[in-house]
């Protein structure tokens, strides 16, 4: 059967690879040019990406995306390891205070996968361009659907050049773009509202590569050595081959922190940041990259991929097409796998039809929606607390409709962060959210959970890593030198 993926970014690639063994004959439409040729390094270097401005800055695989890749595509998994990506055990982070630190069931599942998103996305195209059922075209623009008579089924795409190009099943993986819903707007189909909440967030990001081959810190995350406080957040996340991204996040439209963008301000505002300062101390590391800006956008659960949009038989959406969330959780790239892989699943053998579309808008739900609603009420709690502590801004209301508390009427997300630092199964519990593997709802709202979480003695604050305050924060950045 044919299909055509619109889009040849991560989604669009895993959707292609997916639906290849599925058993569907796959043309992947990218208007963008073809990645460059040569060993990996090299091209990853050499490699401009204008339409997608994100794939510079951090990025981690989480503990879903790490078993999709495992379970469904072990060749490019190995092929990853192979060039220098790093399987990364998260049960190394567990807090100094648990005292029962024996592995236990589940441990195994609870890894990430340190890699650059270019060389993730490098290898996974031409692990796609190498199978026989795909072919790749670039410079290609899609205009909008071709749809049957009544205008309730895919019969293939309008091309910019005037082609029509025929398939029964049309993959918009156009990422932060959902070109379907323009698609869908200029054909006359009514298209269902996204819901959408502001993630306030402004990120300046860099690369670097350590000198040596050891860490010079901690991962207190695992996956990464981070932390949120009152003002800024503040991310390092190791990746391939000795290199290390590091992220510095401020509210957005805080004038006062816009010095980040230069780098003397950058490692300065870093260095003074628990957990990150021992990376970037002199002689340890190399800046690859200049600093990079991102302004993050909002969490965003497209209506046309849920059950309120009536469907177009044989049109779907994956990754970022179907669901934002804010790059702050890390959970892009690993959803759009999940998805993806899924997605190929109910497709398989399956007659693109109307009630085929109403299953994959369930199956968009079970994959977008808790993550939607938990990065939603995160970002609208922070940002009220940033606000308060920096005056910048105004707090956002909270998305429309609101999202359900992640902790129900249990204890309060202040309470089950100190419980971790204390109780492995919080800690555990805590951290299969953050990787994925369990919704909020599944796991906060686990009766032992919330026991545990009560019973957890409070946690002395001179235990806990402090960053700089506002006006402190405000005067290294204003010292720095400007290189």
């Amino acid at each position: 059967m044919p299909a055509i993926v619109v889009g040849g970014s991560v989604a669009g690639l895993a959707t292609a690879l997916a639906l290849s063994g599925a058993g569907y004959e796959v043309r992947v439409l990218e208007r963008s040019a073809a990645p460059p040729e040569g060993p990996v390094e090299q091209a990853v270097r050499d490699w401009h990406r204008p339409t997608v401005p994100q794939a510079v800055h951090s990025h981690s695989l989480t503990s879903i995306g790490v078993r999709t890749l495992r379970r469904r595509a072990p060749r490019l998994f190995d092929a990853l390891l192979a060039a220098g990506a790093e399987l990364l055990d998260l049960i190394e982070a567990l807090p100094p205070l648990v005292e029962d630190r024996a592995r236990e069931v589940g441990d195994d599942d609870l890894v990430a996968l340190a890699c650059r998103r270019t060389v993730l996305e490098l290898l996974l195209y031409r692990f796609v361009r190498d199978l026989p059922q795909v072919r790749l075209e670039h410079g290609t623009v899609v205009r909008g659907l071709a749809l049957d008579s009544a205008g309730e089924r895919v019969r293939g795409v309008h091309t910019a050049d005037g082609e029509v190009l025929p398939a029964s099943v049309v993959i918009d993986a156009t990422g932060r773009r959902a070109a379907s819903r323009d698609w869908l707007a200029s054909a006359g189909v009514p298209v269902a509202e996204d819901l959408v909440g502001p993630s306030a967030l402004t990120g300046y990001s860099r690369q670097y590569r350590l000198r040596g081959s050891g860490r010079p810190g901690p991962l207190n995350r695992g996956n990464a050595a981070a932390g949120v406080w009152d003002h800024y957040a503040a991310a390092l996340h190791p990746a391939d081959n000795r290199t290390f991204a590091v992220a510095v996040m401020v509210p957005t439209g805080d004038r006062a922190t816009a010095r980040l963008r230069e780098p003397g301000a950058f490692v300065a505002a870093a260095r003074a940041t628990p957990g990150i300062g021992a990376w970037l101390a002199p002689g340890v590391s190399d800046p690859l990259t200049p600093v990079n800006v991102i302004t993050c956008p909002p969490n965003t659960l497209r209506g046309t991929v849920t059950t309120r949009q009536r469907p177009v038989a044989g049109l779907f959406a994956v990754g970022d097409a179907a669901c934002v969330t804010n790059p702050l959780y890390g959970r892009g790239l690993s959803l759009a796998l999940d998805h993806a892989f899924r997605l190929a699943d109910l497709l398989t053998d399956a007659v693109p039809d109307l009630a085929l579309g109403q299953a994959a808008g369930r199956l968009a739900e079970q994959c977008y929606a808790p993550w939607y609603a938990f990065a939603a009420s995160e970002d609208a709690q922070r940002a009220a607390q940033w606000q308060a502590a920096t005056g910048v801004g105004r707090a956002p209301a909270q998305p429309q409709p609101q999202p359900q508390p992640q902790h129900g009427n249990g204890p309060s997300p202040a309470r089950v962060r100190a419980a971790s630092l204390t109780d492995g199964l919080v800690w555990r519990s805590v951290v299969r959210v953050v990787m994925g593997l369990s919704t909020p709802a599944a796991a906060f709202g686990d009766e032992k959970f919330r026991a545990r979480v009560e019973q957890a003695p409070p946690i002395d604050p001179a235990l806990l890593p402090a960053a700089p305050d506002r006006d402190a924060f405000l005067h290294l950045i204003a010292a720095a030198e400007g290189a």
